[in-house]
């Protein structure tokens, strides 16, 4: 499969046009991964354009790639959404990660009541941007046509807010259905939010906050699976359901 690439910003660009890497991402190119004049790429800018064409020249600063063919792949929908709740070391960045390559369209960090990391104002731009370039690497790695949006950190409360216009479930390991039984009608345009807790679960507060505004409690098995992996099990169960798989 050949090698891809991300842009910056929007591309407009058309067959037997140039597009031109730059930056961190030419360096990449041609210092990582040792692209050569001649060899087919492809090219997207996270926004479901996706060129596929080959390099014209290469410099350490500067990458062009001479365009051969372009797609432009619509938004998914329904999205699927993943609200990971805080958690020490680097579990919530290895779940950012997963969910990233198996095909989340949005990740939401939430300051969950016994999340052990706790971000300030000042944490929560740097950890904001901190699991933006995660998806970012991780979308690339996985040649996907859209980076995953990385929102605000949110508090329960507007969780509980956006459950009046989504599908909002809870991965609860002692709740009595089961995700596998989820059922998604076609026409479904309604976002498909996937909340999973901290290392110590979700406060029995926030569950009834979050059931009261018409979340649903499910479960993955007859396990109980860590912060960083409930989410990526979880979000292989909804695309299968949703014909993605």
């Amino acid at each position: 499969m050949p090698l891809h690439f991300l842009l910056d910003q929007p591309v407009d660009a058309a067959p037997g046009e140039t597009v031109t890497l730059t930056g961190t991402e030419a360096h990449h190119a041609a210092t990582v991964r040792r692209v050569r004049v001649g060899e087919e790429v492809t090219v997207g800018d996270g926004r479901g354009a996706w060129l596929t064409g080959s390099v014209e020249s290469v410099a350490p600063r500067e990458v062009v790639v001479r365009i051969d063919g372009r797609t432009d792949a619509a938004p998914p929908r329904p999205r699927i959404v993943l609200v990971q709740a805080l958690a020490k070391g680097d579990r919530d960045e290895l779940a950012v990660q997963a969910a990233t390559e198996l095909g989340v369209d949005e990740i939401v960090p939430w300051q969950a009541a016994r999340s052990v990391s706790r971000w300030d104002a000042a944490k929560a731009a740097k950890g904001r941007a901190r699991w933006a370039t995660i998806v970012r690497e991780a979308a690339k790695q996985a040649h996907r046509a859209w980076v995953p949006e990385v929102a605000e950190l949110t508090t329960t409360a507007a969780l509980a807010r956006r459950a009046a216009a989504s599908v909002v479930l809870i991965l609860e390991p002692a709740a009595t259905e089961r995700l596998s039984a989820l059922t998604v009608e076609p026409a479904e345009e309604r976002d498909i939010v996937l909340v999973v807790g901290p290392e110590g679960g979700i406060a029995a507060e926030e569950l009834d906050a979050l059931t009261a505004a018409g979340a649903r409690l499910v479960r993955l098995g007859e396990t109980v699976l860590r912060t960083s992996t409930a989410g990526p099990a979880a979000l292989a169960v909804v695309s299968t359901a949703l014909g993605r798989w």
